[in-house]
C-alpha cells in the first residue's frame, strides 16, 4: 500500500457505531484501526469480524485491544499503531462505557470508571496521538455524542461525560488549529445499538418512539467522514446533531 494512504483510528469500533464507522471509512479509502476494550471473548470475535470487512474493502487493518481508561492501554493503543502505520489522519472518540442508574446513586468505583473511560481516557487518546495527526499534516478528531448531553435522563450518568466533551471539542478546536488539526463532534439521537436494549428499560416511552425518528448506524458514520473531508474544512469545534429531528420535538 501506498505510505501515504489515509488512517483512520476508531475507539470501541467492534460492533454499533464504532463498527459503522469503520467501515465508513475502509469504504473512502482508509486503512483502519479496530479498538475494542476486552481480550477474548465477543468483543475480540466481532472486532476480527470488523477488520474483516475492511480487508475486503481493500484496505489495512489492524485490532488493538485497549481499555482507553487504562493509561497503558492507550500508551500500547497508539504505539501500535505508530509501528504500523506511523500516521493517524482521522481519530474517532466512539468507545463509553456507563451504568445505567442515577449519578446520585453510582458507587465510587462506578464514578471512578465513568469519568476514566468517558472523559479521561479521551484525553489520553487525543494527547498520544498528537504526534501521528502531525505525521499526517494534521487530519481531523471526531467525538461521538449523544442526545442525553442536552436532555436530562435520570438514569444516564453518560450524558453528563457527553457534554463534558463537547466542551473538550470546543478547546480543542482552538487549541490544535495551529497544528492543523480539526475538531469536531456528532451527536446522534435515538440510534437501535446493544445499548438500547438496556436504555429502554431506564428511558420511560423509549420503545414507544416510532421507527422513522430512529438514526441507523451508517448515519452517523457518512456524518463522521464527512466531518473528516476536504468538504468539512471550514467546520471547527461544532457538534452536529444527527437525530431525524427528535430534539426539536423534545424541546417542544
Amino acid at each position: 500500500m501506498p505510505e501515504n494512504t489515509p488512517v483512520a483510528v476508531v475507539t470501541g469500533s467492534s460492533r454499533g457505531i464504532g463498527r459503522a464507522i469503520a467501515l465508513a471509512f475502509a469504504a473512502a479509502g482508509y486503512d483502519v484501526v479496530i479498538n475494542h476494550r476486552a481480550v477474548g471473548g465477543t468483543s475480540e470475535v466481532k472486532a476480527e469480524e470488523v477488520c474483516n470487512l475492511v480487508r475486503e474493502r481493500g484496505r489495512r487493518a489492524l485490532r488493538i485491544p485497549a481499555d482507553i481508561a487504562e493509561r497503558e492501554d492507550v500508551r500500547r493503543l497508539f504505539a501500535g499503531v505508530t509501528e504500523t502505520f506511523g500516521r493517524v489522519d482521522a481519530l474517532v472518540l466512539n468507545a463509553a462505557r456507563a451504568p445505567f442508574k442515577p449519578v446520585e446513586r453510582l458507587l465510587e468505583r462506578e464514578i471512578d470508571q465513568l469519568v476514566a473511560t468517558n472523559f479521561t481516557g479521551h484525553l489520553r487518546c487525543v494527547r498520544d496521538a498528537l504526534p501521528l495527526l502531525d505525521a499526517a499534516g494534521g487530519g481531523s478528531v471526531v467525538f461521538i455524542s449523544s442526545l442525553g448531553s442536552r436532555f436530562y435522563s435520570p438514569s444516564y450518568p453518560l450524558g453528563l461525560m457527553k457534554a463534558a466533551m463537547e466542551a473538550a471539542v470546543r478547546h480543542w478546536a482552538e487549541s490544535l488549529a495551529s497544528r492543523g488539526v480539526r475538531v469536531n463532534a456528532v451527536c446522534g439521537g435515538v440510534v437501535r445499538t446493544d445499548s438500547f436494549k438496556t436504555l429502554r428499560q431506564v428511558w420511560d416511552g423509549l420503545d414507544r418512539i416510532p421507527d422513522a425518528w430512529c438514526v441507523e448506524p451508517e448515519e452517523i458514520a457518512d456524518v463522521v467522514l464527512f466531518l473528516c473531508s476536504g468538504a468539512a474544512r471550514g467546520i471547527r469545534g461544532q457538534t452536529l446533531v444527527v437525530d431525524r429531528g427528535v430534539a426539536n420535538r423534545l424541546a417542544c
